[in-house]
């Protein structure tokens, strides 16, 4: 079982649908959407701020969910798919985002929807990554535009897939 636990008096709260894997931690301030899921030995720490999800949001394995104590809440939109140890530390990711395995969004910064977010990037603080794009490298930098066809096939495709895994494991 998951390990979820309340601190400051702040318990998470949970949607409808949510897989949370065994060895999965939920702590403090956090409010998940529905058919949302939160993977092995992924940790989402709303401990010294907030973490707001929206619905179909996966934080697969050994991603970290964090913020930073009275300055930058997180805030995650729908269909967003957050890769294999990835680490998103007070940001905000609109709808329909891919943060690839390995990247790291920084405090204030934003992903606008529609935009991915490559494999091993490093979005610094107070980046603003344009809706449709991608961006790669550290310090990640815009390398392209996604067509809206890319998107459906990549970020939507992801988003959903993770819903049905989750069906597998309950």
């Amino acid at each position: 079982m998951a390990l979820i636990k309340s601190v400051r008096g702040f318990t998470p709260v949970f949607g409808k649908n949510i897989y949370l894997a065994e060895t999965a931690i939920v702590i403090g301030e956090v409010i998940m959407g529905d058919d949302c899921s939160v993977w092995f030995n992924a940790v989402v720490r709303g401990d010294v701020n907030s973490i707001r999800m929206g619905n179909k949001v996966n934080i697969q394995d050994g991603a970290i969910i964090h913020c930073t104590y009275q300055k930058a809440a997180t805030t995650i939109g729908n269909n967003v798919s957050v890769g294999h140890n990835a680490i998103v530390h007070g940001c905000t990711l609109e709808d329909n985002v891919l943060v690839g395995m390995g990247a790291i969004v920084m405090d204030h910064a934003v992903i606008e929807k529609n935009s991915l977010i490559a494999a091993g990037s490093v979005v610094l603080e107070n980046t603003r990554v344009e809706s449709g794009s991608i961006y790669a490298g550290v310090p990640a930098k815009k390398v392209k535009e996604i067509s809206p066809e890319h998107n459906e096939q990549i970020n939507m495709r992801i988003a959903n897939n993770y819903v049905m895994y989750s069906e597998w494991f309950r």
